[in-house]
């Protein structure tokens, strides 16, 4: 029983992970994916946002510009207008906005839901720190590389100065007595 609600869990999770989207250099969710997460009509989800917008400032939720929008169509293929699709332009929750959506809809799966997201959100950024770790260490393997290089080509420099300049004094010399 223990392994099946493991392996569900990652599941929604993994799930989770999917559908987090980075715009305007946020981490954030669409309205219709929390709505499905959650069971409810994203036209209900966005009902009770727009009941309570003073627990929902910018910062916490915005909606998307065209563009965005028809951007994330793009990559997507999702449907249009003309076919049963959004009308309006989608709600991007921040994980801030989708805390606050727990005390909105006061559902149970909208707060276990919840909790799979805020999870979800806090693995991402500790995924991330660990990237950065590993992309910080990497650049001082390279700057360390770039700084042996520069070094091998002072080295190879000054035995090339070392190699020419007793050849040309030679020259030089045997040149002189000629004259």
């Amino acid at each position: 029983m223990e392994k099946r609600n493991t392996i569900q869990l990652n599941t929604v999770e993994n799930t989770i992970k999917h559908r987090i989207f980075i715009i305007r250099d946020r981490k954030v969710m669409l309205d219709s994916d929390l709505a499905q997460l959650y069971q409810i009509d994203t036209g209900r989800l966005n009902e009770q946002v727009k009941r309570n917008l003073l627990r929902f400032p910018g910062d916490f939720m915005f909606q998307l510009h065209e563009e965005e929008y028809e951007n994330l169509r793009s990559q997507f293929a999702t449907s249009s207008s003309a076919y049963g699709g959004r009308r309006y332009l989608p709600f991007a929750f921040t994980e801030q906005g989708i805390a606050m959506l727990s005390s909105v809809l006061n559902s149970e799966i909208a707060i276990q839901m919840n909790i799979f997201i805020v999870r979800a959100f806090i693995k991402m950024r500790e995924s991330l720190e660990t990237y950065k770790d590993l992309a910080m260490k990497i650049d001082k393997i390279e700057i360390a590389q770039l700084h042996d290089h520069a070094a091998l080509r002072n080295v190879h420099s000054v035995v090339k100065q070392l190699l020419e300049k007793p050849s040309s004094k030679k020259k030089a010399k045997k040149q002189t007595p000629l004259q």
